[in-house]
């Protein structure tokens, strides 16, 4: 199905706007062509006075004649004024308004994709498709598709007038008319891989650019600005060549055009002009010929512009509806999970997953009762977070079940599931808002008694206190004016206010000092209590008091215990435990 087929279907909602601009655009046009008719009818009343059109009709004065046309011009002049002003406010509005919509649907539709679809995809090309090529469609609405409808629309009123006026003149002069409708559209249907192509190159420069501007300060400390420099010179040459390909074809369409409408031009003005001086046709009627032959051939050069605005459009509609029509593979729908009927049991059965080709998790099978607090540990790459990642159903297992309180978590509402977790990651991500703003993420209802009784839980009050603006105190992109320990305490506090019944902490300390380490300790050790929590530590300091310690080894499950157990067993845990402790 076509690009703007599958647009139109897509904002079913807005085909009334879109009639409706598309009405008022043929009417502007009706009245933009009717001076050239009055012109016609000007000379007529000025050569043949009592004989004229007019006089046919019962105005014999010609002073009444002039008169007459003078009204008919003012009217003309408004009611063109009047369309174009509607045309415009419908056509700008329908631009923004499909814009907006289809950014939210997209992006929403973005949300609810797996995490698999984002493992292949570059941010900064999702952000050209979100952003850039939606924009693309709105510039075609603003002007493009007005236009297209205005160059139908002359094409048939004018082509009526010459048939009225002198059929054996219109045959000529028309001619050209459809050999410009074809060679555009001949056009267009080449440039049209070349555009795509270059709305990709396009996402590749976004994509570099992203990249490189969040890892600025990784950039600076290996003195890497040359090469990554050189990375981006690279890429935008790649784009500027895309563009270049695409541009050496669609500079092509003027020039072929506008030798078709010399053509027709030239009938017109010649043999026109013969059948006028030999009473084929009347002046009149030979002036209206020839300003309708300029005023439909000459803006048929504006077709080349539109084509190419069309085509980019296409190429980025392409690319946004591609994202909207990607199937969502992991469903939100499924049987409800009140948060109050949750108690925590979790049951692992047999599961296997792999990325790819690359296996992860091997038959791994575990229970966790209400409540307990169990730790995950190994080397790196042994499972660990995918397993908490399958619990959050950001991926679905090959193999095996997990469940909660004895229910098939792929059965429940997705939305219910992850209420009921709280989650709380090594990368911890922060908006560009208030400290109190970042703390009641995901609770926006949440008071501010509330936001500060978690903070004290997460241990984080006094360092908030100590901002400028304390709770209110913005703290930039990410989070960028706070430490990495303060990140992960507002983190945490997050999580608290969220009073889940179940808390996953991802190598929640992994990246912290000492100090807020013990803090985040201390906190854990309260809010833990009466609630089922999973741990996943490489510092096994932090574990030592879970319920269950559970050792993973290239993704199975190599030993289980408490801390003291593991120790008395000399095994891995304990080999662990030693390289740590220096023991």
């Amino acid at each position: 199905m076509h690009a703007l087929t599958r647009l139109f279907h897509h904002a079913r909602q807005h085909r009334k706007d879109a009639l409706l601009a598309s009405l008022y655009s043929v009417l502007n046009k009706f009245f933009d062509i009717l001076p050239e008719v009055l012109i016609g009818v000007a000379v007529d009343v000025v050569v043949n006075r009592k004989a004229s059109f007019l006089a046919s009709l019962g105005l014999t004065d010609t002073l009444t004649q002039l008169w007459c046309l003078g009204l008919i011009t003012i009217l003309i002049w408004g009611g063109e004024s009047f369309f174009e002003y509607c045309y415009q406010i419908k056509w700008r509005n329908l631009a923004q308004s499909l814009q907006h919509g289809l950014r939210l649907d997209a992006y929403r539709h973005v949300q609810q994709l797996p995490l698999s679809y984002f493992e292949d995809k570059s941010t900064g090309n999702m952000m050209s498709i979100l952003n850039d090529d939606i924009n693309q469609m709105e510039r075609f609405l603003n002007g493009g598709a007005n236009s297209i409808i205005q160059v139908l629309c002359s094409t048939v009123m004018v082509s009526a007038v010459f048939f009225w006026l002198a059929p054996q003149l219109a045959v000529l002069a028309l001619a050209p008319v459809p050999l410009i409708l074809f060679g555009t559209f001949w056009f267009q249907k080449r440039l049209a891989p070349r555009y795509a192509a270059v709305r990709e190159a396009a996402g590749v420069v976004n994509g570099r650019l992203n990249n490189n501007l969040l890892g600025i300060a990784t950039i600076k400390a290996f003195t890497a600005e040359a090469f990554e420099a050189a990375h981006i010179d690279d890429a935008s040459q790649r784009y500027r060549s895309a563009n270049a390909h695409a541009i050496r074809l669609s500079s092509a369409i003027i020039p072929v055009i506008r030798m078709a409408i010399l053509a027709g031009f030239v009938v017109t003005l010649v043999y026109g002009g013969y059948l006028a001086v030999h009473g084929g046709i009347g002046v009149g009627s030979y002036s209206v010929l020839v300003y309708l032959t300029q005023r439909l051939l000459w803006p048929m050069t504006g077709l080349a512009d539109i084509a190419d605005l069309y085509q980019r459009s296409m190429a980025s509609i392409e690319r946004v509806l591609s994202v909207l029509e990607t199937p969502i593979a992991i469903p939100y729908h499924g049987k409800a999970l009140p948060l109050g009927q949750v108690a925590g049991a979790l049951t692992v059965d047999k599961v296997d997953f792999a990325y790819g080709e690359a296996p992860v998790l091997s038959g791994v099978s575990l229970t966790v009762a209400p409540g307990q607090t169990v730790a995950f540990v190994g080397s790196t790459g042994s499972g660990k977070s995918t397993l908490v990642k399958l619990l959050l159903r950001f991926y679905e297992p090959n193999a095996g079940r997990l469940l909660l309180d004895g229910q098939d978590i792929r059965e429940l509402s997705l939305t219910d599931l992850r209420r009921a977790i709280g989650y709380v990651s090594q990368d911890v991500f922060l908006t560009d808002g208030t400290v109190a703003d970042n703390i009641a993420y995901g609770q926006p209802d949440a008071s501010r008694d509330a936001v500060i009784a978690a903070a004290r839980a997460a241990e984080a009050h006094d360092f908030i206190s100590a901002l400028p603006e304390g709770y209110d105190t913005r703290i930039g992109e990410r989070g960028q004016k706070l430490s990495g320990g303060q990140r992960q305490r507002l983190a945490l506090a997050r999580a608290i206010l969220k009073n889940p019944p179940l808390l996953v902490l991802d190598e929640a300390t992994s990246a912290v000092d000492n100090e807020t380490e013990a803090a985040i300790q201390r906190s854990l050790d309260v809010v833990s209590r009466g609630r089922t929590t999973l741990v996943i530590a490489h510092r096994l300091s932090t574990v030592r008091h879970a319920h269950a310690i559970h050792v993973m080894e290239q993704g199975r499950i190599v030993e289980s215990g408490t801390h003291d157990a593991l120790l008395e067993r000399n095994g891995v845990y304990a080999a662990l435990w030693r390289l740590q402790t220096g023991e």
